[in-house]
């Protein structure tokens, strides 16, 4: 800890009658009427023998020699001097241990000055620190090994005021034996922390069966346990610190939820009032929904609302969950099934960007009086080392178990270990850390008060100081190694918390890119790649060694790594090479199209490092890359072509399973053409909308045939002999040939009985066989899944999933409601009998085209509908600027104005008949019914909307409604969007605004007659 080395040891064999002047005392004289009526000092200021030697020397090398003079002359006086001085005299470890808190910390001190037989305990030392705790629940009655917890266990047999004062006791006897050994250095900075959470487990646990005696009835029919978070649940707890906590219940017996939660809530803040009284706060805020959410909730209140509300903080904090009191098996559910989550957490969009901002936002707040004194908050402190250390965890711990350890230290060791932290930043890291929550407990010591703030009195920096024994000028080599450790801990933050670690990423081999990391580092930076040591680190496992493949990807990644320089994310595109060259590195094929077709390296780069969802397809097919050879191959194909080569696949196969896993693979593989297309630009929106569309068809039709093959076989008929004819019916963006790259498919479903056929049995057929292909369809493998949502169906998920033309025509003649005439506007038969598709159509279009158009009634509901729709279904929190599909502007604006012309019109126009949306904008002008100038507005806002929906997709490989916020982001989505690589988010975002709200202007004319 010292810059000088620690302060001599005290040589008893020198003269006997030392002068005390000598000595540390700011005042020898006021330091001998202090110690002289002890018999330790002489009139003369000398020591009365070998022993009072020892003894003042001890004092005078305390961290505040005359705090400590004084207090020991107290305490003295208070235990009567016939025990205290002897006991000091002949026993030196003794002495060593009072002194050293009498020196370090008055609070303490002073309370066995007013407890003036607590100071024995320095003496008669427990056998281990468990007795300690145990006499913590003893001491009112309650058993630490039975813990109360709301259905079994030891009540406290003493409540109230006394309880208080007992309790108040043994938890200052336990925090002085912690206290006495952490100050002479018989327990690390490590264990003093585990110690202290230890104590803080065994106060509430004690305080629970305290509160139960006291509540009664009021804290029953309960199951509770206390969650420890933050410090105390790592076993990093301070001397004085809030003590975080979760709390989670369940009903015992036949009491209801509602009654178990607040009792278990009234018997928490019972427990949280006896704890505060007695050492510190029990804060709760860390629960869902902070302080303003229920204090107490069920495990499945907790697994909702991590499920779908928590924020990205809140599932770091649980990194360092540990049940600490209450029913311990309940504590265990909540480790496995709500903390574990937190290891997913990675995972969610901004991750590392939201724990990014977190952390600036904490320096931000720190006050600037302060921010040179603060130990844990500010620059180079405590939390650069934890966010640190959480970050590398919650990134790379939902793969690698061993780095799951919630105590800073131990995790940092683990991640060391693991290669994550080089191991002289893991040394480094592991030093300043101790050397911080040293110096945090010293001054926490001295009041017992909690603070974080080095002192600003000059006497008091020289005590703790001296208290971490340095010596010579002690202040000046302290605040030394304090700035020594502070920058040293914010290099490697910054290092470790900002971008991926630098000395752990081996010199790249090879004579080609033999460059020193520094250099290469640079050189990667200055072609604008943002995480260049994760670039290195990718070269690195793909050029290492002397095989084939090694040389050829020397040969080839100079190249191409220009070519991800100008993708919009080129380390994703790095990465995401690297995962394809893994599978396919010693296929010989691969290397050697990358090396002599410069086309495919190109395009290659520029899907790569566009798009995660193409990485992500490839990532399962990538030998779909041979596309990207022919530019021919990146034209989407014909939709017979690919129905011929899937129907092909799945007559191959020997199960309905394998055919659709056939069926699904070929599917994948057209999606890599088509999006690729998309990005390279040689496929507009239209086309993609289309091609998509045309793709899904197939699919539906290959998996219908399966689907009705197995039944067949299963009911021991032929595919001719069925006694139904059946049809799939596209519905909404499907129906409209505008389906998108994440967009289930909306679809109803039709069947006819055939002539001489049981009704019946043919409504059984036809059930079973679409239930089948729905779930053959959706079922989990490697290919993506297609879902089928068949919501716009008559009376919705309420109504029967496949329905006979005759109940198609008898609901809609008698219920049919004005948005379901809007939702037929988009059916298009898609699959299945094409005369039943037809006759379907001939059902439905004096629905959707109704004679005379709309009624004021049916008009007035449509609108009605709509304003719902604008204020009551935008997401919280969107921004209507920037949602793509309900925002000022966006698609529900545009589709809604469309497809009302086509209600008002359609009958007398037959230019209107169509499912899709610009076919049917041109119809509108061609009929006189809009102008072209509106017209235009309107198809330019969708075409830029629907670009913009296609682009999130491709980008992030999820689908969103809204613009992204981070202007690198949004340069991305405007480059897939097709415009120039030039462009800035401002201009795109101007352009953006004012295509969309000339949009919204004309639709809100033409819509509600404005």
């Amino acid at each position: 800890m010292s810059s000088s080395g620690p302060r001599r040891a005290v040589d008893t064999g020198r003269q006997r009658r030392k002068p005390i002047a000598r000595l540390d005392f700011t005042d020898p004289d006021r330091a001998t009427r202090f110690l002289g009526p002890l018999g330790l000092v002489t009139e003369d200021g000398g020591f009365a023998d070998a022993a009072a030697e020892r003894i003042v020397r001890l004092v005078s090398d305390a961290a505040d020699p005359d705090q400590a003079a004084l207090l020991l002359a107290r305490l003295a006086e208070a235990a009567g001097n016939e025990e205290l001085i002897p006991t000091l005299r002949s026993d030196a470890e003794v002495a060593r241990r009072v002194v050293a808190v009498l020196g370090s910390s008055r609070a303490l001190g002073e309370w066995m000055c007013a407890n003036s037989g607590q100071w024995e305990l320095l003496r008669d030392r427990p056998e281990s620190f468990k007795e300690l705790l145990d006499g913590i629940a003893s001491s009112v009655g309650a058993d630490l090994d039975r813990p109360y917890t709301g259905e079994s266990g030891q009540l406290a047999t003493t409540t109230g005021s006394e309880a208080i004062r007992l309790l108040r006791t043994a938890y200052r006897r336990a925090l002085l034996d912690v206290a006495s050994r952490d100050l002479v250095g018989e327990l690390s900075v490590e264990s003093a922390a585990d110690h202290l959470s230890e104590m803080a487990g065994a106060l509430i646990q004690t305080a629970l069966a305290v509160a139960a005696a006291e509540l009664e009835e009021r804290a029953a029919g309960v199951r509770l346990a206390v969650i420890g978070m933050g410090k105390c649940g790592a076993h990093e707890l301070n001397y004085i610190s809030d003590v975080d906590v979760i709390y989670v219940g369940e009903p015992v017996g036949e009491t209801s939820e509602d009654v178990a939660m607040r009792n278990g809530a009234t018997w928490a803040s019972a427990m949280m009032r006896i704890c505060k009284e007695i050492a510190w706060e029990v804060d709760a805020a860390l629960r869902p929904e902070g302080k303003a959410g229920a204090l107490i909730r069920t495990l499945d209140g907790h697994r909702s609302y991590y499920k779908r509300w928590a924020r990205t903080w809140e599932f770091q904090a649980l990194l360092k969950a540990r049940p600490i009191a209450g029913d311990p098996a309940l504590g265990a559910q909540y480790m496995e099934e709500i903390a574990a989550q937190c290891w997913q957490a990675a995972e969610r969009d901004g991750f590392v960007e939201d724990v990014q901002a977190m952390r600036r936002r904490v320096e931000e707040n720190i006050p600037d009086k302060f921010a040179d004194r603060e130990l844990k908050l500010g620059p180079g402190g405590l939390r650069d080392i934890e966010f640190s250390v959480q970050i590398l965890q919650m990134v790379h711990g939902r793969a690698d178990e061993k780095i799951r350890e919630p105590a800073t230290l131990e995790a940092l060791s683990a991640l060391t270990a693991g290669g994550y932290v080089g191991r002289e930043d893991g040394r480094k890291l592991a030093d300043s850390y101790r050397f911080l929550r040293t110096l945090e407990h010293r001054v926490m010591l001295t009041q017992l008060r909690r603070t974080h703030l080095l002192p600003e009195n000059p006497d008091e920096l020289l005590a703790l100081a001296r208290s971490l024994q340095y010596e010579g000028d002690p202040v000046k080599a302290l605040l030394a190694d304090r700035e020594r450790h502070a920058r040293e801990v914010r290099r490697l933050h910054e290092k470790l918390f900002y971008r991926p670690l630098l000395s752990s990423v081996a010199a790249v081999p090879g004579d080609a890119l033999r460059l020193t990391t520094e250099a290469a580092v640079q050189r990667l930076r200055a072609l604008g790649f943002e995480r260049p040591e994760g670039v290195l680190k990718h070269v690195e496992a793909l050029t290492t060694g002397t095989s084939r493949t090694a040389a050829l990807q020397r040969i080839v990644l100079p190249a191409i790594l220009s070519m991800f320089a100008d993708a919009p994310d080129p380390d994703g595109g790095v990465l995401a090479y690297r995962q394809v060259s893994e599978q396919l590195g010693r296929t010989p094929w691969y290397l050697r199209l990358l090396r002599d077709t410069g086309a495919v390296s190109g395009r290659l780069a520029k899907v790569l490092g566009s798009s995660k969802y193409v990485a992500g397809l490839l990532g399962r097919a990538p030998e779909a890359i041979q596309m990207f050879a022919e530019s021919s191959q990146l034209e989407p194909r014909m939709e017979t072509a690919i129905e011929m080569k899937m129907f092909a696949a799945a007559g191959r196969a020997g199960t309905p399973e394998e055919a659709i896993a056939a069926i699904r693979s070929i599917r994948r593989h057209e999606l890599v053409r088509i999006s690729s297309a998309d990005i390279l630009h040689r496929a507009d929106i239209l086309h993609v909308g289309s091609a998509l569309t045309a793709l899904t068809d197939a699919t539906i039709r290959a998996a219908l045939s399966v689907a009705a093959k197995e039944v067949g076989l299963e009911r021991g008929i032929g595919m001719g002999d069925f006694p139904c004819d059946l049809a799939v019916i596209g519905m909404g963006r499907y129906g409209g040939a505008e389906l998108g790259y994440g967009s289930d498919a909306d679809v109803m479903y039709v069947y006819d009985v055939r002539p001489g056929a049981d009704a019946d049995e043919a409504r059984g057929i036809a059930l079973q066989t679409i239930e089948l292909m729905i779930s053959l369809l959706a079922k989990p493998g490697a290919d993506p899944a297609v879902g089928l949502d068949a919501d716009l169906r008559p009376e919705g998920r309420n109504g029967a999933l496949v329905r006979s033309l005759d109940g198609y025509r008898e609901y809609y003649e008698r219920w049919s409601q004005p948005w379901e005439m809007q939702a037929l506007l988009r059916a298009r038969p898609a699959a299945g009998d094409v005369v039943l598709g037809a006759r379907f159509i001939q059902l439905i279009n004096p629905i959707r085209y109704p004679e005379g158009g709309l009624s004021p009634e049916q008009l007035i509901e449509i609108r009605r509908i709509k304003a719902r729709v604008d204020t009551e279904r935008l997401p919280r929190g969107a921004d209507p600027k920037r949602h793509l599909k309900l925002g000022r502007g966006g698609l529900s604006d545009i589709e809604w104005t469309v497809q009302l012309l086509q209600l008002q019109h359609g009958h007398d126009h037959p230019q209107l008949h169509t499912t899709s949306t610009l076919p049917a904008l041109r119809g509108a002008v061609e009929a006189g019914l809009i102008s072209s100038d509106d017209a235009v507005a309107l198809a330019e806002s969708w075409r830029l909307v629907s670009l913009c929906r296609a682009a999130n997709m491709l980008a992030k490989g999820k689908a969103s409604d809204e613009l992204p916020r981070p202007p690198k982001d949004l340069v991305g989505v405007a480059r897939l969007a097709q415009y120039p690589d030039s462009v800035t988010s401002e201009e795109f975002l101007d352009d953006y605004a004012r295509k969309t709200r000339r949009a919204r202007q004309v639709a809100e004319r033409l819509f509600y007659g404005e």
